[in-house]
């Protein structure tokens, strides 16, 4: 299956792309906070006042009729257990916005349990909030013997949190979909405190080293029986570790310990780097939380570490395997698992999420194939969205301008202000070009309207884009507008300039220098010519 990212709403494209048991592994980290909505937050421009939010996605789950068609889907599925402890989540919780949730999941995670191969595995991430409610469902979708762990990741350093202990870990519940799961045995390395204290010895090059019994309790009748250096080991009722062959090799190469002491059994060195590591552990503290200044942090608010994702998928997935993601916000588990050299499929609601992975894919792996399945592809599918969903189509022509969405795309009144694009001239300085989006009916009042917001916002550029061809009138506007000279270059920019949709899939952009890549953070470019090994 070809790389792909889906826009639209997950429980959708899995029943109409993702065919039964086709998925390796599945990893999901679903949004839900009560109290508060999430936001990406793009670094604003120096010189600006605060830093824009744009909201890539809220947390709706409130009881509705949506809710309720998902209670009944599950009661309809066949699924008995999941069904039977949905509702009796409903009887306890009553149909509020946790339970909103939870029926919304249940439905999902029935479909994930379909798509997901007998060898494979499904790792939810969630918090405190909903954990419990969560691993119940899960019991019912997969079994209560198919839970292999309740992983703990120190998500941030402290908290400070009145009348109770400050939370700092997240949850990851990771269950199998049957007992014949693959399982790659993965180890971190030791700590620098162990090595100081367990290897006490030190060649005279300065490496650490511990002395090893190079025997076993019993006796043996074969060469591990054997008389070896005058030593008899059988009549100390013990076998040697290794025939005496091997342990000649071993001495040779300086691996072994005569100690001074005459009668001393002799021991094997062993140095920190003959051991594989510390077998890895459900609780997860040596991967750093993102803090603001980390390197690979985007700017989307729940983004999780590459790290953390690349754990994950090397645990429980091999080179060429499918990997999916139903909740990909900023694309962290494709990123990983593009790294790690899997398949991957990724789904999104918001045009802003999808868009911001392709730019993520792009600039991390430059040349790679992936398709994108949903946004608008064509004109006439840019057209349909213009029709069906006003708000999405606003955003989805932002994205494609590399526009930041006005006080976070919100629905609502927008002063004329549907984006901006951030742009330097001198590459210092930083200034701002309005971008208003029309998907119907455009007039030449539409003109005048940016030209005024222009003036009041201090804009030196404005930029409308139509889903319809302007009129000779709306162009005439726009030229009377006037033209920006960038004194810095000496080039002269319109300062209204209107494009078509037809001429955004022609690759047309508006004429603008210096645009500001800040306001949007870029991936790190991959080295994807040798992968480091995974501890």
């Amino acid at each position: 299956m070809t790389n792909t990212l889906y826009y639209g709403d997950n429980l959708h494209v899995l029943r109409e792309h993702i065919a039964d048991a086709s998925v390796d592994l599945i990893y999901l980290d679903p949004p839900f906070n009560s109290n508060a909505n999430y936001n990406i937050l793009f670094k604003s421009p120096e010189g600006q006042d605060s830093d824009a939010q744009i909201e890539a996605f809220e947390d709706t789950w409130h009881w509705n009729d949506t809710a309720e068609d998902a209670f009944d889907e599950v009661m309809r599925s066949g699924n008995n257990d999941a069904f039977t402890l949905l509702r009796a989540m409903r009887e306890f919780l009553g149909d509020n916005d946790m339970m909103a949730y939870l029926a919304m999941m249940a439905v999902r995670l029935i479909e994930l349990h379909r798509v997901l191969k007998p060898t494979g595995s499904l790792y939810l991430h969630c918090d405190p909030t909903a954990s419990h409610y969560l691993k119940l469902l899960l019991d019912g979708v997969f079994g209560a013997t198919n839970f292999k762990n309740e992983l703990i990741w120190k998500r941030t350093s402290a908290h400070s949190s009145a009348k109770r202990f400050g939370p700092v870990h997240d949850t990851i519940l990771f269950y199998s979909k049957s007992d014949k799961y693959l399982w790659n045995k993965l180890f971190t390395p030791h700590e620098a405190e162990y090595i100081d204290l367990f290897f006490d010895q030190t060649d005279p090059d300065g490496r650490r080293w511990k002395r090893m019994d190079m025997t076993g309790a019993g006796t043996r009748n074969g060469e591990t029986g054997k008389v070896w250096r005058g030593i008899d080991i059988t009549a100390k009722g013990r076998h040697w570790g290794y025939p005496p062959s091997k342990l000649e090799e071993l001495d040779a190469a300086g691996r072994i310990h005569w100690p001074k002491k005459e009668g001393g059994m002799p021991r094997l060195k062993q140095y920190p780097e003959d051991l594989p590591g510390v077998a890895l552990q459900d609780v997860i503290t040596d991967i750093r939380p993102m803090h603001n200044l980390a390197k690979e942090r985007l700017g989307y608010p729940t983004q999780k570490p590459l790290a953390l994702l690349e754990r994950i998928i090397a645990a429980s997935s091999n080179e060429g395997d499918l990997v999916l993601d139903p909740f990909c916000g900023c694309g962290t588990a494709v990123h990983a698992a593009q790294k790690l050299d899997r398949q991957w499929l990724g789904i999104d609601v918001t045009h802003l999420a999808i868009g911001l992975i392709e730019k993520r894919m792009q600039q991390a792996f430059p040349g790679l194939a992936f398709e994108v399945k949903g946004r608008p592809q064509s004109l006439s599918a840019a057209q349909n969205l213009a029709e069906r969903d006003k708000h999405q189509f606003e955003l989805w022509a932002l994205s494609v301008v590399d526009a930041v969405p006005w006080k976070g795309g919100r629905k609502g009144p927008d002063g004329g202000i549907d984006g901006i694009i951030w742009f330097k001239p001198d590459g210092k300085k930083t200034e701002k070009a309005i971008v208003e989006v029309k998907g119907g009916g455009v007039g030449v009042k539409d003109i005048g309207r940016l030209a005024q917001v222009m003036e009041r916002e201090n804009a030196k550029l404005g930029v409308f884009i139509t889903a319809q061809a302007p009129t000779r009138a709306m162009e005439r506007d726009a030229a009377a507008v006037g033209v920006w000279e960038n004194e810095y270059t000496g080039r002269k920019h319109p300062r209204l300039q209107i494009i078509t949709l037809a001429e955004l899939f022609q690759n047309k952009r508006p004429d603008i220098p210096w645009v500001d890549a800040s306001a949007v953070k870029r991936a790190k470019r991959e080295d994807t010519a040798k992968q480091e090994k995974l501890l």
